[in-house]
């Protein structure tokens, strides 16, 4: 028995003895029954441990079966219900290894786009852009390199000012693996009624029927436009008959990610235009050695010349100018004619083929010639002066003239022209171009 004064051993407590034990509540008991209490006190203490640690993972509404799984819910719910409206999509995918040098941009729905960061990712150089005034896309202000790793992070914010972030990391398309043409004319120019619509490739192309497919070349006359291919690497359009003066002609390029053939894709986006001018055909008889130019269908000035000599005859057929140049060098060995000249300062000089043919003005050779006699390597000369000054036939036609304009020989005794030595198509019947299209 203890008492105030009498204070308790001290014991050592067992997990039963947090509750009263068994001699406590019935004093004298037989020891089985005492026993069988002792095991039921035991079971109950560890059920009220499994209760306690189970409730930690929720309230008191989720019961005994709550494993965490609702407690997460709850959270990501709320997360969810906080998250942005605004969208964004970068349109290089991240990781990307072939992403397009032109269509790289931004979008963002549900929001506005705030700034937008894209960096050469082994330099750090940044790449300017600009955001819409909208303020949905972005865009790069040049066109990306090929070959070369960028990253981006794109930043928005939704109406209620709740902001998202993208990022990518993403390649270029390698120049090993894509192609690109080299076209003219240029946009904006104004040609003559002779010039195609050319493109040389810088790789091979064996996929001639999509890369063909993914040009569109039209004109605001309604003619007919058709590509033929020279080779693996050259494609030109024209019509049947020479441009309509006056009317516009569009080619839309869509290249990009169409691909060329072994291995090879391209990168080029973008529509380019050019316009038709005067009809201005020009006439070469070497027979008389003048030359009878004609502006829409009217004679404008007949013009001595000296064409091939009998060594050395000019080429027949229709030939279109594709260069001008005030001055140029003209070396016979760049031609095949070895050290028989070389000519430092020729002036007013228009390409006709890409052999060599020319239409130039003539300094050195006597005024007796012009109309009488050939006498150079295949080109035709036309009186000019040393540096190209004063009033001379030479001048005069080189200042009339558009690339693109025509110029055709006739009674020459060379043969014709082949039609891909320059922009020379004309040469082909209609039926022969039609016959070399992918499509």
């Amino acid at each position: 028995m203890t008492s105030p004064d009498t204070p308790a051993p001290d014991r050592s407590r067992t997990p039963h003895q947090l509750f009263p034990s068994a001699e406590q509540q019935v004093t004298g008991a037989p020891r089985r029954t005492r026993r069988m209490r002792r095991t039921l006190a035991v079971t109950a203490l560890l059920a009220a441990g499994a209760l306690a640690l189970s409730a930690c993972g929720g309230d008191a509404e989720a019961g005994g079966n709550d494993d965490g799984k609702n407690g997460q819910a709850g959270a990501d719910a709320a997360a969810k219900k906080d998250a942005s409206a605004a969208k964004i999509t970068v349109s290089s995918k991240d990781g990307a290894t072939d992403a397009s040098i032109n269509d790289t941009g931004v979008k963002v729905t549900g929001g506005k786009l705030t700034d937008v960061k894209l960096t050469v990712a082994d330099t750090g150089a940044t790449v300017a852009g600009a955001i819409s005034a909208d303020g949905t896309s972005w865009k790069p202000g040049v066109q990306l390199e090929r070959g070369t790793k960028y990253k981006i992070t794109a930043n928005a914010k939704d109406a209620k000012g709740r902001s998202a972030t993208e990022n990518a990391t993403f390649s270029t398309v390698s120049s090993a693996n894509s192609f690109i043409g080299t076209y003219t004319p240029d946009n904006g120019k104004t040609v003559g009624v002779g010039m195609p619509v050319s493109f040389n490739f810088d790789k091979v192309i064996t996929n001639k029927k999509d890369v063909q497919s993914h040009i569109k070349v039209t004109s605001s006359s309604g003619q007919e436009v058709v590509g033929h291919w020279f080779g693996a690497q050259r494609l030109d359009f024209r019509p049947e008959d020479y441009w309509k003066a006056g009317s516009k002609v569009t080619m839309k390029i869509d290249l990009d990610g169409v691909k060329g053939g072994n291995g090879i894709t391209g990168v080029q986006s973008k529509t380019v235009s050019f316009t038709i001018g005067r009809s201005q055909v020009s006439t070469v008889d070497m027979n008389t050695q003048t030359m009878t130019v004609k502006r829409d269908g009217k004679v404008l000035k007949r013009v001595p010349i000296s064409g091939g000599s009998p060594e050395h005859p000019t080429y027949n057929g229709q030939m279109v100018i594709s260069e001008k140049f005030e001055q140029t060098r003209m070396d016979g060995s760049t031609v095949g004619f070895g050290g028989e000249y070389d000519i430092k300062d020729v002036p007013h000089a228009m390409r006709l083929s890409s052999s060599g043919t020319f239409i130039h003005g003539n300094y050195w050779g006597s005024p007796s010639v012009f109309g009488n006699s050939g006498t150079s390597h295949g080109c035709v000369g036309l009186r000019d002066s040393k540096g190209g000054g004063g009033d001379t036939p030479g001048k005069w036609f080189f200042n009339e003239s558009l690339v693109g304009d025509v110029v055709i020989v006739k009674n020459s005794h060379d043969k014709m022209v082949q039609p891909d030595n320059g922009l020379n198509g004309w040469n082909l019947s209609w039926s022969d171009w039609k016959a070399g299209s992918a499509t």
